[in-house]
């Protein structure tokens, strides 16, 4: 018995050596006097806290806890707002960090972390140089301290250039040239081919396959992916924006953290896009990375509901053949959405009860009342909440705003051919949309007064 215990504790023995996650960090700070210290680390736009510590009474904080820290910029802070940053990258989160309360970062000593002596050791030389300058700039006049600035400036990107070439694994390098843009397109390259020569080299420089990347300061990552999204993509087709995303999801992908950040991302960019086209991107991002799988971080009911509101926004893209509707109008009329007479039918879906719809729908009436005859259109106004107190407010909302126009249908929603709310997935009001009668096709929608009477002008 004794020998088979002695074997079983030599078979265990690998297993109980296998290094656990957790961390620890032991934080002395000379002649600090506050009560309590906060961990926390960067996360794209923001900054998250993760733990907190105490002093022992002579400015030794200890922070320890089983959690996986993952790479990235973490930092210790101070209830009063001073801080200092320090690098979790490759090695394992056992450090211990030394400074006195004159200058957190400047007297830092590190023992355990070698990434960590090499990121202090970069601050500090950068450090000396903007020191230099604050000391030299009220001994010269503005025209000489500009040209001292620009020698400095250029002194500092040399020791920076240096800095990343002797240390080329080190994360502050990797963070560093994740901030640097990508070269000139070559002169050859003219118009929309330069322009998207520069948008497939855009992220050159950074790193999209460290996970450390997400868990940098607002500048180094997300300010420059939604820069990218929201000012240089600004105005193109889907078309042209879906082959861009895929191929930045692709340089991603191997990292988890990354890929996850940036798929989540876009995809609710898209999804909260006013622009009409933009269902589009909302639906490839879905069909491309949830449905099939890809999107290992979230719950299969979360995958299921995103699937299934891309499937019904599919549907509903512009250039799609809109569902067929019908239902009764204020005298119990019945009319068909595609039976509608003219050119072109509004479909809107509003409710007086709706705030928005009590300020978008006179407006978007008085665009149609001026534009209805010489465009030859109609409208098939639903109320979206055909209760029966609702039903007398909208009644009376029609007469206030004298909605009378022969060509404008008010109908009930309380009876129809289907479930209108399920088939247009009416989630929110107003929703209003443009259709081709002949083609029965969506022309537009996501309209506002303004966008419609752009439309309406287009189309004349």
């Amino acid at each position: 018995m004794k020998r088979f215990k002695l074997l079983l504790i030599m078979l265990m023995l690998p297993l109980l050596a296998v290094a656990k996650p957790g961390y620890k960090f032991t934080l002395q700070i000379d002649n600090n006097r506050d009560t309590m210290m906060l961990l926390g680390y960067y996360y794209a736009e923001s900054l998250r806290i993760l733990d907190t510590a105490y002093n022992n009474g002579h400015g030794k904080y200890v922070f320890e806890g089983d959690r996986e820290l993952l790479p990235g910029l973490y930092f210790f802070n101070n209830q009063k707002g001073q801080y200092v940053d320090f690098v979790v990258y490759h090695e394992k989160p056992n450090f211990k960090f030394h400074t006195d309360q004159r200058d957190w970062q400047r007297n830092m000593e590190v023992k355990g972390s070698k990434q960590n002596t090499v990121f202090f050791n970069f601050h500090r030389a950068s450090e000396k140089i903007y020191e230099e300058m604050e000391n030299a700039k009220g001994e010269m006049d503005d025209s000489s301290y500009g040209a001292y600035r620009r020698r400095q400036y250029l002194r500092l990107d040399s020791i920076r250039l240096a800095f990343v070439e002797s240390n080329p694994d080190a994360m502050v390098s990797r963070m560093m040239m994740a901030t640097k843009d990508p070269a000139a397109p070559p002169d050859s390259l003219q118009g929309n081919d330069r322009y998207f020569w520069f948008m497939h080299h855009y992220f050159d420089n950074m790193p999209l396959d460290d996970d450390f990347l997400v868990r940098t300061p607002k500048s180094v990552f997300y300010q420059r992916v939604s820069d990218y999204i929201d000012k240089h993509m600004q105005g193109l087709p889907p078309a042209a924006i879906i082959p861009l995303l895929d191929s930045l999801m692709d340089r991603a992908e191997p990292s988890p953290e990354v890929f996850k950040w940036l798929v989540h991302t876009t995809t609710e960019k898209f999804l909260q896009s006013n622009v009409m086209v933009y269902d589009e991107v909302y639906v490839h991002m879905v069909q491309r990375y949830y449905a099939t799988g890809k999107a290992f971080w979230m719950s299969p009911s979360g995958i299921d509901h995103e699937v299934e509101r891309a499937t019904k926004w599919e549907r509903l893209l512009v250039g799609r053949e809109a569902p067929e509707l019908i239902l009764f109008d204020t005298l119990h009329r019945p009319a068909s959405l595609h039976h509608m007479p003219g050119r072109y039918t509004l479909l809107l879906f509003w409710s007086p009860t709706c705030g928005h719809c009590r300020e978008i729908i006179p407006a978007i009436y008085k665009v149609f009342d001026r534009m209805a005859d010489s465009l030859n259109l109609t409208a098939f106004a639903i109320l979206s909440e055909p209760d029966e107190g609702t039903v007398v407010k909208w009644k009376k909302f029609l007469a206030d705003h004298h909605m009378t126009n022969p060509r404008w249908i008010n109908l009930n929603g309380a009876e129809a051919n289907v479930d209108w709310r399920e088939v247009y997935d009416i989630q929110t009001t107003p929703q209003i949309y443009l259709v081709e009668n002949e083609t029965h096709k969506f022309v537009a929608k996501k309209l506002s007064a303004e966008l419609f009477e752009t439309i309406c002008k287009q189309l004349k």
